[in-house]
């Protein structure tokens, strides 16, 4: 196919592009195969090229002779395009959606791309198995990497090389295999050099309605375990979801067979249940009728605040379980390609110092989510503002980010990198000139001959003149573990992602310099209206009359003193406006 066959109108005069926070331009517009491009040939005017990939959504109007497209982008941004003509403007917007919704992954913008920048560094090859594993010197003697699954026979979600106990041979990993979800067999996520205890990952076992079992399973889990010590099952599925699961053919470890783990369920959402979510959180900051306590309820009723907090108290209940009691956990929701990873990840930032480095984090994501088999190509297909609804779209990778933010403000100075470089991987991940992540797994990217034929996204950021943009000056070496809290005065709204979402709420165009103390007097507004819910709970709790009554002072105390310190952030956030 020939993208000229999509383009009616290549170029068309005197357009108008209006964006957020910048003066209205005017310029020409010209469309390419992947590029939309308004140039205004001006002195200091910044040219704009938007892939077609990152466009989720577009609306067309018209008043007399002037049409208008609004763009909508999967990095949630709102473009304005006036066009005169009517012809002109339909004939844009026609081929814009068709460009923007191309089946064929060759026909993406990483497989014409070429770079001007000189590669100093081949980032296909910076992560690799074999290099991570070398890293676990010390764990050598109990631990072996296979190359069972080298054809992706074994399991087409997995990379070739996994790290997996020397106690265990290639062809009970074959029969683990078919026991559980995907093929996805428990394998080393991390590996605690403190203590020797580990992380290891997998999909849901295959148990179904009559309990099956497979020894060979067990002898693989039981082999991570010392003498005497035992193991935690964290199932990302509240129990209700799991036991469901055994109706078609999942389920969950029966206690009876693994005698030495204990199995604990949490509940962290997936799919459309996130999808709808992010939806709500986006359609409530676009919202520009609103008054701020209609902002504030319908950013409470996103729930997107509510899955950051349960995926962070899922990830320190991992970490706790390593790092405190001394024990192995195996983590595993339904296929393990999704909650599963956004644990395993913050776990391993919450533990491990060196992932809290530039490179550290590269390799997390490239071990964690591309090697580890998180479906990108269907994950983020779509954003916020598409209408068509998916089946599988889902802002799982972006949530890992916001939850990754939320520690790195709490620490500031322990992290090397800062946040332009978690957005730089969000807007990647969705819309890039990198190959990195296309595909779902290693085997489709192997398939499509992604080294050979595309750019790795770690060339391109590993460059020193890159590496300045992401670098966080505060950065100051930490080998603790940290502990982030997950109290609700401790979690806010990722500023830079949604600070142009947020405008609706600013009155005057000056404010958006505010932004900070706005976003500060917001939530801890919201966190007002959680206490006197609680409040509520409390009273009604005391005219219980079995009820201790020390109980209820000791609740009301405690409550009192949290919504003290939200009114003095408040104070402090008015004092910086008057």
């Amino acid at each position: 196919m020939e993208f000229a066959e999509l383009i009616k109108t290549p170029r068309v005069d005197n357009v108008v592009l209006h964006r957020p926070f910048y003066p209205a331009v005017e310029g020409t517009l010209c469309l390419t195969g992947h590029h939309l491009i308004l140039s205004s040939r001006q002195d200091n005017t910044e040219e704009l090229w938007l892939l077609h990939s990152n466009i989720d959504a577009i609306d067309k109007r018209f008043v007399g002779p002037l049409g208008t497209i609004i763009i909508k982008c999967k990095d949630f941004r709102i473009i304005q395009l006036d066009i005169p003509g009517m012809e002109e403007c339909l004939n844009i917007a026609s081929s814009i959606e068709a460009l923007s919704t191309l089946d064929s992954i060759t026909l993406m913008y990483p497989f014409f791309y070429r770079p001007m920048f000189e590669v100093i560094e081949d980032g296909w090859h910076s992560f690799l198995p074999e290099q991570e594993f070398e890293l676990y010197s010390s764990a050598i003697s109990e631990w072996r990497l296979s190359y069972v699954n080298k054809e992706f026979s074994v399991c087409p979600s997995y990379p070739p090389a996994v790290i997996v106990p020397k106690a265990i041979d290639d062809d009970a990993l074959r029969k683990v295999a078919t026991f559980r979800h995907g093929g996805r067999f428990p394998v080393l996520s991390y590996y605690h050099k403190k203590n020797g205890m580990v992380i290891m990952r997998s999909g849901q076992p295959l148990t179904g309605t009559n309990g099956r079992r497979c020894k060979e399973d067990e002898k693989l889990i039981n082999a991570t375990l010392r003498a005497g010590k035992r193991g935690y099952i964290i199932d990302t599925r509240p129990l209700n979801i799991a036991q469901q699961a055994r109706a078609k053919g999942g389920g969950f470890e029966q206690e009876a067979h693994y005698p030495q783990w204990r199995r604990i369920h949490k509940s962290i959402d997936r799919y459309h249940i996130l999808q709808e979510s992010l939806i709500k959180l986006v359609e409530s900051c676009n919202d520009q009728t609103q008054n701020m306590d209609r902002w504030l309820s319908k950013l409470e009723a996103s729930n997107w605040l509510t899955h950051i907090k349960e995926i962070l108290t899922t990830a320190c209940l991992a970490a706790q379980c390593l790092d405190r009691e001394g024990a192995s956990i195996l983590i595993h929701g339904t296929e393990g390609t999704d909650s599963t990873l956004q644990v395993t990840s913050l776990a391993q930032i919450i533990l491990e110092p060196r992932s809290r480095t530039i490179r550290g984090f590269e390799a997390l994501i490239e071990r964690e989510w591309l090697q580890a088999g998180h479906p990108f190509q269907q994950r983020c297909a779509q954003s916020a503002y598409c209408n068509s609804k998916q089946k599988w779209e889902s802002p799982v990778f972006l949530l890992f980010l916001d939850c990754v933010w939320q520690i790195l403000r709490q620490f500031p100075c322990s992290f090397e990198f800062n946040e332009n470089f978690l957005i730089m991987l969000f807007e990647h991940a969705y819309a890039s000139q990198f190959g990195t992540f296309l595909g779902n797994n290693e085997s489709e990217r192997c398939k499509l001959k992604l080294q050979q034929k595309t750019m790795s996204l770690w060339s391109w950021v590993n460059r020193p003149s890159e590496l300045s943009k992401f670098t966080n000056p505060l950065f100051e070496a930490n080998n603790l573990v940290i502990w982030p809290s997950v109290a609700p005065q401790s979690l806010q709204l990722w500023e830079g992602k949604s600070c142009i979402l947020c405008k609706p709420i600013i009155d005057s165009p000056g404010c958006c310099l505010d932004c900070l103390w706005v976003q500060e007097y917001v939530y801890t507004a919201v966190y007002i209206r959680y206490y006197l819910k609680i409040r509520r709970y409390i009273t009604s709790f005391y005219c219980d009359k079995n009820t201790k009554f020390t109980n209820v002072i000791l609740n009301c105390t405690q409550r009192w003193s949290s919504i003290s310190r939200c009114c003095e952030t408040v104070s402090r956030a008015l004092l910086r406006v008057t």
